[in-house]
C-alpha cells in the first residue's frame, strides 16, 4: 500500500526551465537595445559559454553530484554552510556571471565587459521575476493531501532551493518534509536521499512512490533504491537504458496511478 508520495521540484512541480528561458529572453531583450545584435544568438552564446565555464572550475564535481546545474549558477549566491565547495562557489559566481555574459557578447563581435555585468544582474533579477508552477501542480496536490504523506526530494543548494520555495509559498504547506540534496551531502541518483527520506518518516520502500521529471537523477535513484517510480515525460524523450515503473505525459496522469495502486 502506498502512504508516501516522494516529488521532484524542478521541472516537476516548478517549471524551472521556464523561469530560466523567460530570464534569458527578457535580459537578452535589453541587451538588445544597447548594442546591435541577435537576441537569440546572444542567449545561445550564453548558455555554451556558462557550461563551459562551469565544467572548468573545482567545484565541478560537487555540483554534479549535488545537482546545480550552470544556470542555477548564473542566478544563486550559494550563502549555503553545509559543504565547504558552497564556500567556494560563493566566490566563484560573481565572476562566472559576469564572465559568461562578457563572453557571449565578445562571441557576437561586442567588447564590453561593462555590459556583460550589466546583464549578468540583470539576469538574476528576471530570474527572480519569473517564477513558474505547472497548471495541474495545485490540482494534483490538493486531491492528494488527504490520503498521502506528501515530501519534496530535491537536489540543489539548500539556499538557492529555499528562495525558489519562498518565491512559490503557496507549495511548502503540502509537503510533511523538504529534503534537499545540499544538505545530506550527495544527490539524486545516489540513494543517500531516498534512504533518509524512508528514515525520516518511518517508511518501508514498499510504502512509497516516487514523481520527477529526470531519468538519471529520480528515476535511477528510486530503482536503486527499489522505490516504485513514475517519470513524468512532458517532452517525448526516449528513456534510453534507464526503465522507469510508469511514464506520463502530465502530472494529472498520476491519479489514476495511484488509484491502481
Amino acid at each position: 500500500m502506498i502512504k508516501a508520495v516522494f516529488f521532484d521540484l524542478d521541472d516537476t512541480l516548478l517549471w524551472d526551465s521556464k523561469s530560466i528561458q523567460s530570464a534569458f529572453e527578457e535580459t537578452c531583450k535589453y541587451a538588445c537595445t544597447r548594442v546591435n545584435i541577435d537576441g537569440d544568438k546572444l542567449e545561445e552564446e550564453v548558455r555554451t559559454s556558462a557550461r563551459e565555464l562551469y565544467s572548468s572550475y573545482e567545484t565541478f564535481e560537487f555540483t554534479r553530484m549535488i545537482g546545480i546545474n550552470p544556470f542555477e549558477g548564473l542566478w544563486g549566491d550559494f550563502q549555503d554552510d553545509h559543504h565547504e565547495q558552497f564556500s567556494k562557489m560563493k566566490e566563484i559566481v560573481p565572476a562566472y556571471r559576469e564572465d559568461a555574459w562578457t563572453s557571449g557578447l565578445k562571441s557576437l563581435g561586442v567588447n564590453n565587459k561593462a555590459l556583460g555585468k550589466e546583464l549578468a544582474e540583470r539576469f538574476r533579477i528576471e530570474r527572480k521575476n519569473h517564477p513558474f508552477v505547472y497548471p495541474d501542480t495545485f490540482h494534483v496536490l490538493n486531491l492528494l493531501r488527504d490520503n498521502y504523506v506528501l515530501v519534496l526530494l530535491t537536489n540543489g543548494s539548500p539556499q538557492l532551493q529555499h528562495i525558489k520555495l519562498q518565491m512559490t509559498e503557496e507549495l511548502v504547506p503540502y509537503f510533511e518534509e523538504i529534503i534537499i540534496s545540499g544538505a545530506i551531502g550527495k544527490g539524486k541518483p545516489d540513494t543517500a536521499m531516498f534512504l533518509h527520506a524512508l528514515d525520516r518518516l518511518s517508511l518501508k520502500k514498499e510504502e512509497v512512490i516516487m514523481v520527477g521529471d529526470n531519468l538519471t537523477t529520480d528515476i535511477l535513484g528510486a530503482n536503486r533504491t527499489g522505490i516504485r517510480n513514475v517519470w513524468i515525460n512532458r517532452h517525448d524523450r526516449d528513456q534510453g537504458d534507464i526503465t522507469p515503473d510508469y511514464e506520463i505525459k502530465k502530472l494529472s496522469e498520476l491519479l489514476d496511478i495511484l488509484n491502481q495502486l
